[in-house]
């Protein structure tokens, strides 16, 4: 996959995000994918990404207790 459709479906799933945080742990998921690919690539991530896969990481791992 291209490196500008990469870049594009991350957008739109994080505006999807915003629009739709019901559906926060699908799109986390789909994220991860993607940045995975981009990680396949060698590619650096931008902070901001990183950053946003961290707290996701965060908010959908079940506490142990």
């Amino acid at each position: 996959m291209a490196l500008e459709q990469l870049k594009a479906q991350i957008a739109a799933l994080l505006t999807s995000l915003e629009d739709n945080p019901e559906d926060a742990h699908e799109l986390h998921e789909m994220l991860r994918q993607h940045l995975a690919q981009f990680r396949a690539m060698g590619l650096a991530l931008p902070q901001n990404l990183v950053e946003l896969e961290a707290q996701l990481e965060q908010d959908f791992t079940p506490k142990k207790r």
